[in-house]
């Protein structure tokens, strides 16, 4: 990721932390409007969740100028989402609530080149939590051919 990008990001990220409780309140209305199916995989008391989704955008957008360091954590948060039944076509969801979270955050703020920037950020975030899924599932797949090859072999 270009500096550029990464200071778009945060510097317009430390604008929605004040407002965090509300964003998240919009976030998830916006989610559940898109997609009233996700509702149920969530609690029904979303106090403790609308702080670790503040929690984890703050780690991730804090961590971006070193991402080597944040990988494996937004690997992992991948792998945990897949084992909560989050399919592929779920984070495109969440991008679209995202987005439009951050564009009623932050007002005129949210330019185009703002929004290019968040695009951007998350698309790498997503795509690092999804080939984690994918990896993991490959292996899983290796392991299970190979238990299958072993059992025939010793027949």
């Amino acid at each position: 990721m270009q500096t550029s990008t990464i200071q778009l990001v945060q510097t317009s990220f430390a604008l929605i932390a004040p407002i965090a409780d509300i964003a998240a309140d919009l976030f998830y209305a916006r989610l559940f409007e898109l997609d009233s199916s996700l509702r149920p995989m969530f609690p029904g008391d979303l106090r403790e969740q609308k702080k670790k989704l503040m929690t984890m955008l703050t780690v991730a957008v804090n961590g971006l100028t070193r991402l080597d360091q944040i990988v494996p954590a937004v690997q992992d948060l991948g792998r945990r989402h897949a084992g909560y039944g989050v399919r592929v076509e779920y984070y495109n969801t969440v991008a679209t609530a995202l987005l439009w979270t951050l564009e009623q955050g932050l007002g005129d703020a949210f330019t185009p080149d703002l929004r290019d920037a968040w695009i951007e950020t998350y698309t790498l975030l997503a795509t690092t939590m999804q080939n984690a899924v994918a990896e993991a599932e490959g292996l899983r797949a290796q392991i299970k051919s190979r238990n299958v090859e072993h059992v025939t072999a010793t027949q």
